[in-house]
């Protein structure tokens, strides 16, 4: 999973609480919109719409300030796109992961002729870490937030995803948080305070699974982390879709560790059963 699609999974799986960090606004009466807009439809892994009663909250996840086209015109874009497909109130925001000295992190506007489009900027490696740490949803972007102690952060990251009760919620949320401190730690020292039994047993496992063939496990280990893999997507799913049915279920239980780990990051973008059925067969074919 990379830096961006993590970031999409947490505001995805977590909208009311990137609402509640954004806008300053409680509520659950939020909707995932699709990262796809006319007229000629772009995607992209970064960007997250959350539609709030008659607004719109766009986010970009970014780990590079440089961009072709520059961030600056793909923000109006992205605006005018959105506009004219839901005619709400639009607040976009781009959160910068990396720290950089680069001056292009500080621009917030694109100027040209008469046109002027504004928009907000968030450099998390400039922000308190007390928020993130106070709350599971956004605690993976705590590692990359304001210390003069980056290891003493990190430590303080893992001392509160072991505070998580759900088992599941737990594994992800740490996962989340190992992928984003690889921008900024050393991963030997992510290692030490990440138990990598709990790691293991979360979807985001790619880093894991790779060092597991490294060390040569046994085909009886490599089935048990597929079966919760496939737990962990089918949980992921119904929770998106609704049911699966047990023919879907099927279909993807014969699905090898890769392309499960695809679907992993696929899946964030379905709106519906069809989706999944266009991505199934896509994979046959």
């Amino acid at each position: 999973m990379t830096y961006d699609n993590t970031c999409k999974y947490l505001a995805e799986t977590y909208p009311a609480d990137f609402v509640q960090w954004l806008l300053s606004v409680e509520t659950n009466d939020i909707r995932v919109l699709k990262t796809e807009l006319s007229v000629e439809p772009i995607r992209a892994d970064s960007l997250t719409f959350l539609e709030i009663t008659g607004k719109i909250l766009h986010l970009e996840f970014q780990t590079q300030a440089a961009s072709n086209p520059p961030l600056p015109f793909r923000m109006l874009d992205y605006y005018t796109r959105l506009k004219r497909q839901y005619g709400y109130q639009i607040e976009q925001v781009i959160i910068f992961l990396q720290e950089t000295t680069s001056e292009l992190v500080f621009q917030n506007r694109f100027e040209d002729t008469n046109t002027l489009h504004s928009y907000r900027v968030i450099r998390l490696w400039e922000q308190d870490p007390a928020p993130f740490l106070a709350n599971p949803a956004l605690l993976p972007f705590a590692t990359l937030t304001r210390t003069g102690s980056p290891a003493a952060l990190l430590e303080q990251v893992a001392q509160q995803v072991a505070r998580i009760e759900d088992i599941s919620e737990r594994r992800n949320i740490l996962s989340c948080a190992d992928i984003l401190a690889g921008l900024r730690f050393e991963k030997d020292l992510i290692r030490q305070l990440f138990r990598e039994d709990i790691m293991k047993e979360s979807v985001t496992y790619q880093a894991i699974l790779q060092e597991g063939v490294q060390q040569g496990l046994k085909q009886g280990v490599q089935q048990g982390l597929k079966q919760e893999a496939f737990s962990i997507i089918l949980r992921q799913l119904s929770r998106r879709l609704g049911a699966v049915e047990p023919q879907m279920q099927e279909r993807i239980q014969r699905l090898s560790i890769p392309q499960l780990e695809e679907l992993g990051e696929a899946l964030l973008d379905f709106s519906e059963a069809t989706d999944l059925v266009a991505w199934l067969e896509a994979q046959q074919s």
